[in-house]
Order: structure tokens, then sequence, then C-alpha cells
């Protein structure tokens, strides 16, 4: 499916990969609605591209797995319902695509991370099996599990933790930058054969023990 003319939900689009995304979109002319924690945050930024904002709150493990996992699920749920509901967009009947966010944690846990690598991983679990759920729709089902990348989440990490990450780098040697998460996804909405995987954006780290 084509981006230009078409409208795109970021969740976490007020900050890090799902800005990025969020900027490369509206670049593209799509029309763009943010999803995110940050209510000023993400009123402020789409405004600033002139268009209405859209945001959506949520009221330790049960809150990670609320958010990230259940979050992610309630949104596929609803946005999959108005995608079925549309004509198709293309030849092959298309009516969209769910680009979902998990985690290199799904697979490459840290200490500390039993909740947020649990809901990744459920994340990114859901791929294959929505997928063939939404195919009869038209719609496409993608998961990108992004690695260590320049965010505000990786801002506040301790000089020690980020030199061993850039050293353990394979290539190139230096965290994920979020134009290059916001490619992808742009890549995976234009490219109509790619569904039901999970694409690990890492330059092919492996993550030990930081």
């Amino acid at each position: 499916m084509q981006i230009k003319g078409n409208t795109f939900i970021v969740t976490g689009g007020a900050s890090g990969l799902g800005e990025a995304t969020v900027r490369e979109l509206v670049k593209r002319e799509a029309n763009v609605a943010i999803f995110d924690l940050n209510e000023e945050g993400s009123a402020a930024k789409t405004a600033r591209r002139g268009k209405s904002a859209h945001t959506m709150t949520v009221d330790l493990f049960e809150f990670t797995i609320k958010v990230n996992l259940i979050g992610t699920f309630n949104v596929c749920k609803q946005v999959a319902q108005l995608m079925a509901n549309q004509e198709p967009l293309n030849e092959d009947g298309e009516r969209g695509v769910v680009i979902n966010t998990a985690s290199v944690a799904f697979q490459d846990g840290q200490t500390g991370q039993v909740a947020y690598s649990a809901s990744k991983g459920g994340v990114a679990s859901m791929t294959l099996p929505m997928s063939r759920d939404l195919a009869p729709a038209g719609i496409r089902v993608m998961t990108i599990a992004p690695g260590i990348f320049e965010t505000n989440m990786t801002a506040v990490m301790n000089e020690a933790a980020k030199a061993k990450i850039i050293k353990d780098a394979i290539f190139p040697e230096r965290m994920g930058r979020p134009n290059e998460y916001a490619s992808l996804a742009c890549h995976i909405i234009e490219n109509g054969f790619l569904s039901g995987e999970i694409i690990r954006l890492d330059g092919a780290s492996r993550l030990g023990k930081l």
C-alpha cells in the first residue's frame, strides 16, 4: 500500500522511535494520529504538524503487561475493525497493515527485565497468528524488534553500559538511530508481501549481560 494520503496510528509517537516514524510518515504526506502516555508531548507534536491531536492514556509487572501487551492488542483490535470495513487500497485487496513494536529483549532480556521481556515476547508471539487471523480481511501484520537505539530510554543509561553496548556491537559500532526504525516501518507499509514476520533491527548484535 502507498503511504501518501493514507492514515496511520503511531503508538508511543511522542518520542523516540515512534516520533521518528511520525516525522517520516508526515514527510511522506500521510495523516497521523499519535497515541502516547505523554499527552502534552503527543498533542504538541501533532499540533506543530498542523493536525488535530489524538492521544490515548493508560490508567512493575502488571502495569508493564497492560501497557506493552494488552495495550498493543487493544489497539490492534480496534484498528483492525476499522480497516476491515474500508474499501481495498490496491489490486491485492489490501485494506491496511499493522506494525507492532517488540524489542530484542523478547529474546535477549537483561537482568531486571522480566516484565518488559515478557510483554515484548507476547507482542512478538502475536505476529504470525494475528496475521493469519486478519489475512481474510486483507490486513497484514508485522513486528519490528529494535535493538539498542538512541532514544530517551537510552539517554539515562550510565556511560559504562553505553560503552559496553557500543563495544559489543557488530556493525556499525553504534546504537541504532530512530530514522532507521522509521525507514523500515515505511518499507513494510510499501512492501505488500511482508506479513507475519518479526524483523530484528539490531545490526546483528546479540546482547549479553549488561
